[in-house]
């Protein structure tokens, strides 16, 4: 079953067929939760509220400080590759509105880029539940929080319904409860609205979460300037061109994606990291060459389907 949500599709899966609109309500009630509280583009949310505060403290709701606090667990743990500052600068490179409304062609940019203000600038209190973010700081929580909603609906909707589930928001996919014989099957590929039989790969999850970052589809024009959405906070810019598609298993969605996000601003040596941190991952370079770290499997024939353990076999998630 499918729905439009958080700028994307949204798609929701059980083992138990009697529970489909159950599993759709619930699913629905998440995401406006999410919506409400950190969507940059409505000028109603909770992410608008802290900075129309100036600085000053505000008490938010549990949501909100979960998706802070787990946006600056995801900072802290990729060196600042995903950084929730980085509002202002993805503004200024014309990502200004949902994106189905961004211009995809328009004039150069006329304003130089500055870096993130940075993560670290993001007070969190959680005995008072109230969060103090600087005076003309702006957060973006889209490297985390749709994630984040994916996780939340994905374990809510197993606690309510039993069985099993599988939550999509695009390129982010959580599951949770039993999954069916080997595993859920999602289809790989750099746009999400793919359909899963013109996927690129399959792999099949048990736990945890995979999610997918592209630099090919978010992607627009500013004078002779192709510009994407993930930038990276160091510059305030767009990331490096190294990778059009990372795609990384891990226990959560919130941290699969953080990684995928991460790797696309690391660019060469996301390898590297990427095994060091013993995440499975598939890396397409823009040349088409395709790399996989950690356990990965290896590219097989295009009909053969590829089987995936998250490394969150262990973890609670």
């Amino acid at each position: 079953m499918e729905l439009r949500a958080l700028g994307t599709t949204a798609t929701v899966a059980v083992t138990r067929g009697a529970a489909r609109e159950i599993a759709r309500a619930l699913l629905r009630v998440e995401l406006d939760a999410v919506d409400r509280a950190c969507s940059r583009f409505r000028p109603d949310s909770e992410v608008w509220t802290l900075a129309a505060a100036s600085g000053t403290p505000v008490r938010v709701s549990e949501l909100l400080f979960e998706a802070l606090a787990v946006a600056c667990r995801a900072a802290h743990h990729t060196g600042g590759a995903v950084d929730p500052t980085v509002g202002a600068a993805v503004v200024a490179l014309g990502y200004d509105r949902d994106f189905a409304s961004v211009a995809r062609t328009g004039p150069a940019l006329d304003s130089p880029a500055r870096p993130a203000p940075g993560w670290w600038q993001v007070a969190l209190d959680p005995a008072t539940r109230t969060v103090r973010v600087p005076a003309g700081v702006l957060l973006d929580l889209g490297a985390t929080a749709k994630a984040l909603a994916a996780d939340r609906a994905a374990g809510v909707i197993a606690g309510e319904i039993g069985g099993g589930v599988l939550v999509g928001l695009g390129g982010d996919v959580a599951v949770a409860g039993d999954a069916p014989g080997e595993g859920w099957a999602v289809g790989i590929a750099t746009d999400a609205a793919t359909p899963r039989t013109a996927a690129t790969r399959t792999v099949a999850v048990r736990h945890g979460g995979v999610a997918s970052s592209s630099t090919a589809v978010r992607a627009w024009r500013r004078g002779d300037r192709t510009i994407h959405h993930i930038v990276d906070p160091r510059t305030g810019e767009a990331a490096g061109a190294h990778w059009r598609l990372v795609s990384v298993a891990a226990a959560s969605c919130v941290d699969a994606n953080a990684a995928s996000t991460a790797a696309i601003v690391w660019g060469p040596s996301a390898v590297e990291r990427l095994e060091a941190l013993h995440l499975p991952s598939r890396l397409v370079r823009h040349d088409g060459a395709v790399v996989t770290v950690a356990g990965w499997p290896a590219e097989p024939g295009p009909a053969s389907p590829l089987r995936c353990s998250t490394p969150g076999d262990h973890v609670p998630t």
